[in-house]
């Protein structure tokens, strides 16, 4: 057994991104962020589908061709079919940002 906000450093120079479950066809991460983001101009297009919850701290998510920047707090989820580019836009600084991605 773990707890997905054990082992979070304070000070977090780079983004953590940990596999913790994987099978054919799904893939589970933890990936933990401290005001980090998207390098400017990188979109994310993945061949899986994703799905995403924040599960602490705040983000704020990009979908190509969308004018406005979709802000996540705690509890919020979200679905991202295959190939919908997109980019985390920020992450809330000085407060670990936590999500759990599937792909599959």
């Amino acid at each position: 057994m773990r707890n997905l906000f054990e082992a979070i450093p304070e000070h977090l120079p780079d983004e953590i991104t940990e596999i913790l479950l994987e099978s054919k066809g799904m893939r589970i991460e933890r990936i933990v962020s401290q005001g980090h983001a998207s390098p400017e101009g990188f979109w994310y297009d993945q061949a899986e589908d994703e799905w995403i919850v924040l599960l602490a701290g705040r983000a704020g998510l990009q979908f190509e061709q969308e004018p406005d920047i979709r802000e996540m707090k705690p509890g919020d989820c979200l679905h991202i079919p295959a190939h919908r580019r997109h980019r985390v836009a920020w992450t809330g600084a000085g407060v670990a940002t936590v999500w759990l991605a599937i792909f599959f």
